[in-house]
This record gives C-alpha cells, sequence and structure tokens, in this order.
C-alpha cells in the first residue's frame, strides 16, 4: 500500500480554505494576511536561491522577504493554483521531508488560517495523529531551546505516551492532541488547546518563554 503524505492532504486543505477566504483574510502571523502566507508558502515551493531565507537571518532573509512581498502582489488566484500544485521537483519531493518539516509547515500554517477564522481543533484519523505526534518527538528540545528555568513533558492526552521536550527542574508538563502540542510547541500557545500543570515556578517560566523557530 503506498505511503499517505499528510503534507499534501494539509496543502489540498488549506488550499481549499484560502479559496474560501479570500486574500484579505487575517492569520495567527499577524500583521500577515492569507495573501502574505500563501506567497510565503509558494516562494517555499518555487525559489531555491531565496526560500533558504524564510529561516536564516540577515541579507538571506531579507532577499527571501523582498521576494515574498513581490509574490503577495500578485494574483491571489494564481498564488493559489501554484501552492495547490505541489513543489518543483526536487529537495521538497524527498520523503523525509514531507514527513518532517513539510508537514509540520502546512499544518501549523492551515491553523494559522483556521483559528485566525474562529475554527477549532479537527479531529484526525489515527494516522495523521500519529504522523503530528512523531513529529512532536522530532526535535521538540530545538523549538522550546528558549525555555530556561524549567524543564519541559509534553503528554498525549487520554494516553501514557510522553515526550521530555527539554530537560530541568521544575518540570511543567503540556497535555493535549498530538496537533495541538504540535501548535503549542511551534509557539501558537494562545491557540492551542493544551492544559498546562506542573509547579508553579515551572508554568510561568513555560508561559514567559517564547517557543517555536
Amino acid at each position: 500500500m503506498a505511503e499517505v503524505f499528510f503534507d499534501a492532504v494539509e496543502r489540498a486543505r488549506l488550499s481549499d480554505l484560502f479559496d474560501e477566504l479570500g486574500p484579505e483574510a487575517p492569520t495567527l502571523l499577524a500583521p500577515w494576511l492569507t495573501r502574505d502566507l500563501a506567497a510565503h508558502l509558494v516562494l517555499r515551493d518555487v525559489d531555491p536561491v531565496a526560500g533558504p531565507g524564510l529561516v536564516v537571518p540577515g541579507p538571506w532573509g531579507r532577499l527571501a522577504e523582498r521576494r515574498r512581498q513581490a509574490l503577495a502582489r500578485r494574483d491571489f488566484a494564481w498564488l493559489v493554483a501554484t501552492l495547490r500544485s505541489g513543489p518543483r521537483p526536487g529537495f521538497f519531493r524527498l520523503g523525509w521531508v514531507r514527513r518532517y518539516p513539510s508537514l509540520n509547515e502546512f499544518f501549523v500554517h492551515h491553523e494559522d488560517v483556521r483559528r485566525a477564522a474562529g475554527r477549532g481543533p479537527r479531529t484526525h484519523e489515527p494516522a495523521m495523529d500519529e504522523a503530528l505526534w512523531r513529529n512532536v518527538g522530532l526535535a521538540p528540545w530545538f523549538l522550546a531551546r528558549r525555555l530556561r528555568g524549567a524543564g519541559l513533558e509534553l503528554r498525549w492526552a487520554g494516553t501514557t505516551r510522553t515526550v521530555r521536550a527539554r530537560r530541568g527542574e521544575p518540570v511543567a508538563r503540556v497535555t493535549g492532541p498530538p496537533g495541538e502540542l504540535l501548535l503549542f510547541l511551534f509557539g501558537r500557545g494562545d491557540a492551542a488547546r493544551v492544559e498546562v500543570s506542573g509547579p508553579a515556578a515551572a508554568v510561568e517560566a513555560l508561559r514567559g518563554a517564547h517557543l517555536g523557530m
């Protein structure tokens, strides 16, 4: 049986949502609107020169932002159609890229639009939850690297499955479904439907930390 790549599922659903909401809808990445986010994703897919600047600061990052702004001025229907068509042959077609960074990218940005539109958490099929949980455990220490003065444990709600995201004492625990935990790790704590527990000092340290890329 062929593997289901959930990045493609999220790409298609986000494209549908862009079509539904149009270019001027809000996102969780204010002041970005949907056209800005669509341009960001298209740049990632089609511009191998500027694309790395989406995560690399400095001159490369400034180049990426200039090209993203130029894309954002293009016709929104073209942007969505380009996004829907998928990445060019190459790096973003590799299986491990699709399972990890691309699934994270499209899941989190899909929720950036959904939550800003007032839509709540989704119920995922078990295989999707497993894929998201796998990504929660892949490198949580990196996404939680700015947390100081506390450890961090992530628990899949309704199970005993846990991931230690950061060592240290006291320990804060964040409990929720895999997708909500991933949103929390990527800095969408205000939107993620999770439960935070633990000693007051650990919870306070976590609330004050900037998680994500």
